[in-house]
């Protein structure tokens, strides 16, 4: 069973955005400033909604890399949290294009690399998951379990 340490260390970007989103959604609530995107493209639960989305979906996906037990539990936790973290992410993509239209094109299309690699994690982990699933019949197994995943 790969060590967690060296899981998270094969995954320095993933790492990285799940560091950053708490520090994000935490700032948001304590200064409580916003984008004039998300003030304008979502109603005030779901911006407060996401704020929190924001601290959660960092210390979730981080507990899910550190997980000390099973490597098939902390696969699914990142799964899970890596899922939503794309999602959170996108809906402020999609927040500064519906607000600056072609004006926010750049920024929308840097901040939707976020996503993107989130959702090409998740499936990383899923074939994960499948392999573990399956018996260590996949090629990727001595991947998974020396902790490079």
């Amino acid at each position: 069973m790969g060590h967690p340490r060296s899981r998270a260390k094969s995954q320095p970007f993933e790492v990285a955005a799940l560091v950053t989103t708490p520090i994000c959604g935490f700032l948001l609530l304590v200064l409580d400033v916003r984008s004039p995107s998300v003030q304008l493209s979502m109603p005030e639960p779901v911006q407060l909604g996401w704020e929190v989305a924001l601290i959660v979906v960092g210390v979730g996906g981080l507990l899910g890399i550190l997980w000390p037990g099973r490597l098939s539990t902390g696969l699914g936790i990142e799964l899970a949290f890596v899922l939503v973290l794309g999602t959170i992410i996108g809906m402020y993509a999609v927040a500064l294009v519906a607000v600056t239209g072609p004006q926010g094109l750049v920024a929308a299309s840097l901040i939707s690399a976020v996503p993107l690699g989130a959702f090409w994690r998740a499936a990383l982990i899923a074939v994960d998951l499948r392999c573990l699933a399956y018996g260590h019949q996949c090629s990727t197994h001595h991947r998974v379990v020396g902790g490079v995943t």
